[in-house]
C-alpha cells in the first residue's frame, strides 16, 4: 500500500483546489479543520483505503489551495465549495467525515444537501454555536495572529488543543500545519466560525447514520458536549482515550476504528 495519497487539483466555483485521495469504492470525504490542511488526514486516507475511495480537499485559502482574497470564510461558503468539488468529480454521495471546523461545515453542506450524504462523523467537533466568550476569543484570536503571527498561534493553539500525554512528533506536525497556513486565511475563517448559527435541529434531522468521535480530554469540544450530540441524532458515541482535540493525529488508529465500525455497519445498497 503506498504510504502517501496522490494529490490532484480541481478548479471548480471560481476557484482551484487541492486534494488528496486513495483507494476505489464509494467515496469518504475527509474536511480538515482549523488552522489546518488536509494532511491532518493522511493516516486514515491510508488505512482506510481498503474499504473507501478516500477524498480530502484543501478548503478555500488552506494548504494546497489558491490563496483566497474573502475576508469572511463562511461555513455556508466551505459547504458551497465542497458541492462544487464533488459534482466536477461526479461524486453523487459520501460518507462526510469532518473535524472541528470541518464538523461545522459539514452541518451547512448536510443542511443544504442532506441527500448527498450516505453517513456522517463529527470528530471532535460540535453543533451548537459560539458562546459570547467563544465569539470573543475569537475576535482575541484573529488580533494576536495578525499582530505576531503564525508561531506564537501555533504555540497558543498546541497548549490549549494537543493533550499533555501527545508526542514531540505529533507536536511538530500540528505546527507545521497552522505555521503553513495563511494569516488572512486564518483570519477569515475565525470570523466565518464566529458568525455560525446553532445548527443543533440539522443534527437531530439527519436520517443516515451518525458517529461523534471525540478525545477523552477535548477541552474545546468536551465529550458532555458530544454525549448530547449522539443522544440527538442515536449515533455512536466513540471516546479515544489519551487526546485532546486533535485525535485524529493523536490517536489516529483509534480514529480509523470508529470510522471502520460505523462503515461496516451501513448498508451495502
Amino acid at each position: 500500500m503506498c504510504n502517501t495519497p496522490d494529490m490532484y487539483h480541481v478548479t471548480t466555483n471560481n476557484h482551484t483546489f487541492s486534494y488528496r485521495e486513495q483507494g476505489t469504492g464509494r467515496v469518504a470525504l475527509f474536511v480538515h479543520g482549523f488552522p489546518l490542511d488536509s494532511t491532518m488526514w493522511l493516516d486514515q486516507l491510508v488505512a482506510l483505503s481498503d474499504i473507501r475511495r478516500c477524498v480530502a480537499p484543501d478548503l478555500r485559502g488552506f494548504g494546497g489551495s489558491v490563496p483566497s482574497t474573502e475576508s469572511d470564510l463562511s461555513m455556508e461558503r466551505h459547504a458551497n465549495d465542497l458541492l462544487a468539488f464533488l459534482d466536477s468529480l461526479e461524486i453523487n454521495q459520501v460518507d462526510l467525515v469532518g473535524f472541528s471546523m470541518g464538523g461545522y461545515i459539514a452541518l451547512a453542506f448536510a443542511e443544504r444537501h442532506g441527500d448527498r450524504l450516505r453517513s456522517l462523523s463529527m470528530v471532535d467537533s460540535k453543533a451548537a454555536p459560539d458562546s459570547e466568550m467563544g465569539r470573543e476569543g475569537r475576535d482575541a484570536a484573529a488580533s494576536r495572529v495578525t499582530a505576531d503571527g503564525r508561531s506564537v498561534l501555533a504555540g497558543d493553539l498546541i497548549g490549549a488543543l494537543l493533550d499533555e500525554s501527545a508526542s514531540l512528533w505529533t507536536r511538530a506536525r500540528f505546527r507545521t500545519m497552522v505555521e503553513a497556513t495563511p494569516t488572512e486565511s486564518i483570519v477569515a475563517a475565525l470570523k466565518g466560525m464566529k458568525e455560525r448559527p446553532d445548527r443543533t435541529t440539522v443534527l437531530a434531522s439527519l436520517a443516515v447514520p451518525v458517529a461523534v468521535i471525540v478525545g477523552a480530554n477535548d477541552a474545546p469540544t468536551p465529550v458532555s458536549e458530544a454525549e448530547q450530540m449522539a443522544n440527538v441524532t442515536g449515533g455512536r458515541l466513540t471516546v479515544i482515550p489519551d487526546a485532546g482535540h486533535m485525535a485524529p493525529i493523536e490517536r489516529p488508529s483509534l480514529v480509523v476504528d470508529a470510522l471502520r465500525s460505523l462503515w461496516s455497519e451501513e448498508p451495502s445498497g
